[in-house]
């Protein structure tokens, strides 16, 4: 069955994400969610599943150091006008998408172009699927996590250069096809605007809009140390011994 509110969906969605990325394990926060990422520039996101302009205020206001994600299913404008000085929405406009999944439905091998292959493979709970091109180059990929009977594409990109060739599409459905055969009922994931056309064009359905602000880097430090005339950089002192406060 799929979700009847918009904060049992994200609930479902967080904590296949977080597998799917290989983070830690989702901690429940009154607001939502802080997922540890771990990664240079990306420590941590918060996910925030019904935000408001009270708690966006608050959770950014904070201290939070540079890098921190914030995920919030509102609208960007609304989000835009809510967070802290430092923080920046990043990317487009966002969805949280859904849609039901069949395993009892006849699974056929993705039609790829003339030279083009399709490699899978699952590494600790995440299915992959990548399509290389004629010369082995990587051409479009993904991954799907499953956690219960949800499951939470991730990660799908086809690129440029190899786009409108039906290659998006044989990596979704290897995808939903892997997690409907473990058994998830239900997909989610999150589309940026540009995907959203070809998600929708295969069954799947927007349940929230997602948008997504950084915490930017501090200020870079300013020297306001005085410096004495004779310009050695140390600064006057009151006297032999004598300390000074600045």
């Amino acid at each position: 069955m799929l979700f009847t509110t918009t904060s049992e969906a994200v609930r479902a969605w967080v904590h296949g994400w977080a597998l799917s990325r290989g983070a830690g394990e989702p901690s429940a926060k009154p607001w939502g969610f802080t997922v540890t990422i771990g990664l240079p520039g990306h420590p941590v996101s918060h996910v925030l599943p019904s935000a408001d302009e009270a708690t966006v205020r608050a959770l950014t206001a904070g201290a939070t150091g540079p890098g921190v994600r914030l995920k919030a299913f509102v609208p960007a404008e609304s989000l835009g006008s809510w967070i802290a000085p430092g923080w920046a929405l990043t990317g487009t406009t966002g969805f949280l998408m859904s849609t039901a999944l069949r395993h009892d439905a006849v699974r056929t091998p993705p039609v790829l172009p003339t030279g083009y292959r399709l490699r899978t493979w699952t590494r600790s709970g995440v299915a992959h699927a990548r399509v290389h091109d004629p010369d082995g180059t990587t051409a479009a990929h993904g991954q799907i996590s499953v956690d219960g009977t949800t499951a939470v594409v991730d990660r799908v990109e086809t690129h440029p250069a190899h786009r409108r060739r039906g290659l998006g599409r044989a990596v979704m459905s290897t995808l939903t096809g892997t997690a409907a055969e473990r058994g998830a009922t239900v997909g989610l994931l999150a589309s940026t605007t540009a995907g959203r056309a070809l998600y929708e064009a295969t069954g799947w359905r927007v349940a929230a809009p997602l948008a997504n602000a950084l915490r930017g880097p501090d200020p870079a430090p300013t020297d306001l140390t005085p410096r004495n005339a004779g310009g050695t950089g140390r600064p006057p002192s009151a006297g032999t011994g004598a300390g000074h406060r600045v």
